[in-house]
């Protein structure tokens, strides 16, 4: 009798556990991590969430990316969605949301700020470089309260470092000319700490046309009272960076040359500019009550140049497209820690956002000029307000049972100004949307975790025009709630050893794929994503760390119909694949030799909604490191990544500029192989 993959899994599963060592709660942790979590702080999100991974900053502080969101291919379940446009470089994702920029499910943070731009897209993540990060976090599931908008799916944390006394650099060189420098400097005494980070990187591209520059500078300063009552804290971040995009190819284009930019995107570029202040306090008013505030400013400035395709025919495939979004945010949090059996947590939110948007589209020409516009197709600027609070309490009647409901409310206003029409319009009027959550912990005996949750989150539109605000003629439309259920459990198969299984569903009403860059809005209708998560990590010997991760997921539409009256009941969500699968292992040989190998894979996807133009996308890539330490001091690093040299691209359907019957698919290949070798210096 064939068995189907989630039984295989439980099976495995179960016949490990009469092995297991102690289990602490449910979060998967992979590298070495200290996350300061006193019993008079914050609550950590091991200890109240259910689905979480974290990834220390030893796993990311030495790999060599072009941008920084590729570090989360090492992590769970993770879809990197490669453009490789430029500044436009790609996302990540999970639980079977996609990287397209239409949906917009994960919540991104840096340092507990909110970091998406307007759209939901992650760009501010491109300002984080591998030197400056402490650990990665990422929380999947519906069953998190403490973030409201773009929290769909869950949400990514990227904390950097905090305090300590280190000067540490990292100078590199490798394929595509490139040339990378990081310096990040701690200075900690008597209660002040100071933290000091900057990058710079160039590189001529792996595509023709495809040069980067880009530079990035932080800076953090804290200041802890006597007896560590009051903590306040400044930070600031700027970042630049400029690029050539290469283009999309055609089909006939990625078989003559892989490499090529087509002659229509010579003009092609971005220039980008992003910014983040921050200004944090933290106070124990009691041994057992915990205030923490978090007062933002961030600022995203995009200026594109971009071609689509060669087809003379009108304006829509050449567009310079202008962006200036500035975001005002405060987060304010209690913690009270009543007794042993009880523990609340709750707090408010407000952001205010002011954005402008502009785009113009240009005549025919090889390449395109970007000199006068044929016409202004956008010139708007527009607001969003949110409002959200959230309340959580965790239970723990006994010491193996731990029961925790939580509640999110959230509302949104905002005003639009269309100055091509002079039409002005209302946000939808969503009124309050309620989230309940509810997540149990339990431990049968002392190597095991069972748990569950269920919870709701919800999507609502973007960007500066209808059907986000109610110009004239536009009908009203509610928020897509996603109602999600997830059951796991973990265990210590052996000593120094974890593992993890866990299988869940979300359901969305009233989905929708809203592109605000281009005005595109698509009705998804009912949606149904599931799957199942199986990981592992282990220490085999003092010298050798393994682990696993196979991600198995779907999301299929279940109710909604094409604009032509088509359905799509029973179509697969385009652009998601079927599976995800991390494998990876560290050995070290000595104290100065260290060998590492890391493979990452997914399937194939589907296109389009209606399923019909094939399916592409799936690859099978490794990676492999050798680090050589000269001294206490210093260390040498070669990285080959993509060592066999695999072909792979990202692939979407354009079917936007083509005249009727022309659509066809894009390709944007990924980088072949390429070695990176690296200078480690640390005083």
């Amino acid at each position: 009798m064939k068995r189907s993959p989630l039984a295989l899994a439980l099976s495995s599963a179960l016949s490990l556990i009469h092995h297991g060592a102690h289990a602490t709660d449910p979060a998967i942790v992979l590298g070495d991590v200290t996350i300061l979590a006193p019993n008079n702080g914050p609550l950590p999100s091991s200890q109240v969430l259910t689905s979480v991974d974290i990834l220390g900053g030893d796993k990311v502080q030495d790999k060599n990316v072009m941008n920084s969101w590729e570090l989360l291919g090492q992590m769970p379940g993770i879809q990197l969605t490669e453009t490789r446009m430029g500044a436009e470089s790609g996302k990540a994702t999970f639980r079977a949301f996609n990287g397209e920029g239409y949906i917009n499910g994960i919540k991104v943070l840096i340092d507990g700020i909110p970091s998406n731009v307007n759209s939901g897209n992650q760009r501010f993540i491109d300002m984080i470089f591998p030197l400056e990060i402490d650990y990665i976090e990422v929380v999947r599931g519906t069953n998190d309260p403490r973030y409201g908008l773009h929290n769909i799916g869950g949400n990514i944390n990227i904390a950097t470092r905090q305090g300590g006394n280190y000067l540490d650099s990292r100078l590199t060189y490798g394929s595509f000319n490139t040339r990378e420098a990081q310096v990040a400097l701690g200075r900690e005494s008597d209660g002040f700490a100071q933290n000091y980070f900057f990058a710079k990187q160039d590189s001529d591209g792996h595509r023709d046309h495809s040069e980067s520059e880009k530079y990035s500078f932080g800076a953090k300063w804290s200041l802890t009272a006597a007896g560590g009552a009051v903590r306040t804290g400044l930070a600031v971040r700027a970042y630049n960076h400029k690029a050539e995009e290469p283009g999309f190819l055609t089909a006939a284009e990625l078989a003559a040359d892989r490499d090529q930019s087509p002659a229509k995107n010579a003009n092609d570029r971005d220039d980008r500019d992003m910014s983040q202040i921050s200004a944090h306090l933290d106070w124990e008013i009691a041994p057992t009550v915990f205030l923490g505030n978090k007062l933002y400013f961030n600022t995203y400035k995009d200026d594109r140049q971009v071609t689509f395709s060669s087809n003379p025919a009108g304006t829509a495939p050449r567009q310079r497209r202008i962006w200036d979004e500035h975001q005002f945010g405060l987060l304010s949090t209690l913690t009270w820690r009543a007794n042993a059996l009880i523990t609340v947590d709750g707090g408010v939110n407000v952001e205010r956002q002011k954005n402008e948007y502009r785009r113009y589209r240009y005549a025919f020409s090889v390449p395109t000029v970007f000199g006068t516009p044929a016409f202004t197709q956008n010139d708007d600027a527009y607001s969003l307000n949110n409002v959200g609070a959230y309340v959580q309490t965790v239970i723990a009647p006994t010491e193996s049972l731990k029961v925790i409901p939580g509640y999110r409310v959230d509302r949104f206003s905002g005003h639009t100004l269309i100055r091509t029409s002079g039409v002005e319009a209302d946000l939808q009027d969503s009124g309050w949307i309620d989230q309940p959550k509810l997540s149990v912990v339990y431990s049968p005996v002392e190597n095991m975790s069972l748990y569950a949750n269920w919870g709701r989150t919800f999507q609502v539109l973007t960007g500066s025009r209808a059907p986000a605000y109610l110009t004239p003629g536009q009908s009203e439309f509610k928020p897509s709630i996603n109602t999600g259920k997830e059951a796991g459990i973990k265990f210590a198969p052996a000593a120094g050893s974890e593992m993890r299984l866990a299988v869940w569903q979300q359901d969305a009403t009233d989905e929708v794929a809203n592109m605000p860059s281009t005005g595109t809005t698509v009705g998804l209708g009912e949606t149904r994503r599931r799957g199942v998560d199986l990981q592992l990590t282990g220490r085999l010997t003092d010298r050798l760390e393994v682990w696993l991760s196979h991600s198995v997921q779907e999301a299929k539409v279940v109710s909604a119909f094409t604009s032509t009256g088509t359905s799509l009941a029973g179509k697969e969500v385009f652009s998601t694949p079927r599976y995800i699968t991390n494998i990876g292992a560290d050995y070290r040989l000595s104290d100065a030799w260290r060998f590492g190998l890391q493979g990452r894979a997914q399937g194939d996807y589907y296109i389009d909604d209606l399923n019909a133009q094939g399916k592409f996308g799936s690859f099978v890539l490794f990676d492999a490191s050798v680090r050589y330490t000269l001294s206490p001091t210093t260390s040498l690093d070669l990285q080959v990544r993509n060592i066999a040299d695999r072909d792979y691209e990202y692939v979407w359907y354009d079917n936007f500029f083509w005249p009727a019957g022309s659509h066809q698919p894009s390709f944007s290949p990924g980088p072949g192989r390429a070695a990176y070798l690296s200078l480690n210096l640390k005083l």
